[in-house]
């Protein structure tokens, strides 16, 4: 039975994945995954418990801080699935900044380089009820560049 679930983990996780993510310079060996012009920090608290069901995901659009066109803006998409790629929630950008409020899902935002903290409540979007215990990824989408992190939900 363990062998199922690791090849159903594998399974959801290729197909998130770009095919070759040395051709498109993803890392995650600094516990960050990388992207040209995108960074996806690790959600915290990891994993999500009963005492703390909310989580918040830190991510970059653009070179950061160094941006050199202030004023292009990329299209932004965050959301969670559960490990058999069925989509769970979107997030919703936390603060705010510009045109953008805050509150609002990220959900084809248009956003500017910067950092940015994205937040959700733990609950799955469709039923509004708290999900189960497991692995759940969350998949930032910048102007068609992808990267993916996973985090644990733990009750």
């Amino acid at each position: 039975m363990k062998h199922l679930w690791a090849a159903l983990v594998v399974l959801a996780l290729s197909a998130f994945m770009p095919g070759d993510l040395s051709a498109q310079g993803v890392s995650t060996q600094s516990g960050r995954a990388r992207g040209p012009g995108l960074e996806l920090g690790q959600n915290y608290p990891n994993p999500l418990t009963v005492a703390n069901p909310e989580t918040r995901v830190p991510f970059t659009i653009g070179e950061g801080a160094g941006c050199s066109d202030p004023s292009r803006l990329y299209r932004v998409s965050l959301r969670i699935y559960n490990v058999l790629a069925q989509p769970v929630a979107v997030p919703v950008l936390q603060g705010g900044t510009g045109n953008v409020a805050g509150g609002e899902q990220i959900e084809g935002l248009m956003l500017t380089c910067s950092q940015y903290i994205a937040f959700w409540d733990g609950k799955d979007s469709r039923t509004q009820q708290e999900v189960a215990s497991g692995v759940y990824l969350y998949r930032l989408e910048v102007d068609g560049r992808a990267v993916v992190k996973k985090m644990l939900v733990s009750k």
